[in-house]
């Protein structure tokens, strides 16, 4: 049984083994020893009484009661760290420099609030913005250049790297006025506007593009999608399409800050979407300026048509 005393840094070491796949490997990343790392895990599952871990597999993989562990203890530490920050407010003001980043659309839809919010009630806390792509922000995150970064869900982020969910948006079919989609009812069925070339987003030709949202919306179906273009940009996108170069394909919130004239933007026919979260690395802890800003993005109100997401599921 699962006891009050039950020790912090034996959850600790039980995340870092489901992040990084391997006991040796969390060992590096929480700087203890492995037979250190594995008797965290096993005090944690003679208390659970349950295995937690499958560990004939490799990498080594959570049984289903450790899928449900998982959850509990990324919120136990949250929730202790989102105290540590209220204490710090008592012990003085938070100040200092934060680094945020963050892809173009969340940047229009969901930082200004947040920014301006932060700048009229935390003045002693400056926030500095860097905008980059998807895969661009994992490099940034891994180098210690930002703190904190916005960035969707898929593709997954590299080992280390914690995420709390904030929202999921639908994808959207964008095509010209005199396109064939136009004779079709919305939402748009996946197998027609498989039909056609498709502009979308993340990096065209990288193995990586495979795990964003698009190309498994397609796949889902058992469809593979004719892309001809890629960018990272929204209103790239929709002049793109604006050309005649293709349909595009693309989230939500990418469509709602981009200027739509000349094209149409509609619904796609499946039930997978883009999931947002903020994420940050475990490698080392975050500082006071960084936990502020962290709570104040799980507090703020996600973006206009989109929907919150809780503990991580969709």
């Amino acid at each position: 049984m699962l006891r009050t005393d039950l020790r912090l840094e034996w959850l600790v070491s039980f995340l870092s083994v489901v992040d990084t796949g391997s006991f040796s490997a969390a060992a590096e990343v929480v700087h203890r020893s492995q037979p250190r790392v594995s008797m965290h895990v096993a005090a944690l599952e003679r208390d659970a009484g349950v295995p937690l871990f499958d560990r004939d597999r490799r990498p080594v993989t959570l049984t289903d009661a450790g899928t449900v562990f998982a959850d509990h203890a990324r919120s136990i530490l949250r929730q202790l760290a989102g105290a540590e920050a209220a204490m710090a407010g008592y012990r003085g003001a938070v100040r200092g420099l934060v680094t945020l980043g963050s892809y173009p659309s969340a940047s229009v839809a969901f930082l200004p609030q947040l920014l301006e919010r932060m700048a009229r009630t935390r003045p002693a806390i400056k926030v500095v913005l860097v905008e980059r792509s998807t895969l661009e922000l994992d490099e940034a995150l891994a180098a210690g250049e930002v703190d904190l970064c916005l960035r969707p869900m898929s593709p997954p982020a590299g080992p280390s790297v914690e995420h709390l969910p904030l929202w999921w948006e639908g994808l959207i079919v964008v095509h010209r006025p005199d396109h064939p989609l136009a004779e079709l009812p919305e939402p748009l069925p996946v197998a027609k506007v498989a039909e056609h070339p498709i502009i979308t987003i993340g990096r065209l030709g990288s193995p990586t593009a495979m795990g964003f949202e698009t190309y498994r919306a397609f796949r889902e179906r058992g469809l593979e999608p004719n892309a001809v273009q890629a960018t990272n940009q929204p209103q790239t996108l929709i002049s793109l399409v604006r050309s005649g170069l293709g349909i595009g394909v693309t989230n939500l919130l990418a469509v709602a800050t981009a200027d739509t004239d000349g094209v149409v933007a509609r619904n796609l026919d499946v039930p997978c979407g883009r999931r947002v979260a903020v994420h940050w690395s475990t490698t080392s802890p975050l500082t006071p300026p960084a936990r502020t800003l962290l709570r104040e993005i799980e507090a703020s109100d996600v973006p206009t048509g989109t929907r919150r997401l809780a503990l991580g599921r969709p």
